[in-house]
């Protein structure tokens, strides 16, 4: 075991400043620190859902087909969906917690 080198997580000064900052607010700060370990392998839903609104507005000004605009504006409920089962999840575990 002595060669296996372990991956480390570590956070920049803004990312300890920003959890800081919320744990200081009351607010909880592990689905940030969950969003900042998994940055390098996936999106976060926050960080979808503002590129996916990005777009919306570039197709409003583009005057896009309005089918076109439904199907993405299908994506912004899909990823609002998904954020708020997890957050469901996430509060259930916390209150299993206590």
């Amino acid at each position: 075991m002595s060669g296996v080198k372990r991956k480390r997580n570590v956070f920049n000064v803004k990312q300890k400043l920003e959890i800081l900052q919320k744990l200081d607010n009351g607010e909880s700060a592990s689905s940030d620190a969950e969003d900042v370990l998994n940055e390098g392998n996936t999106v976060s839903h926050s960080a979808a859902l503002q590129s996916v609104e990005t777009l919306l507005d570039y197709m409003g000004q583009r005057g896009f087909d309005n089918g076109d605009i439904t199907a993405v504006l299908k994506i912004c409920v899909d990823i609002r969906q998904e954020m708020n089962k997890q957050q469901k999840q996430k509060r259930i575990t916390d209150f299993l917690k206590q």
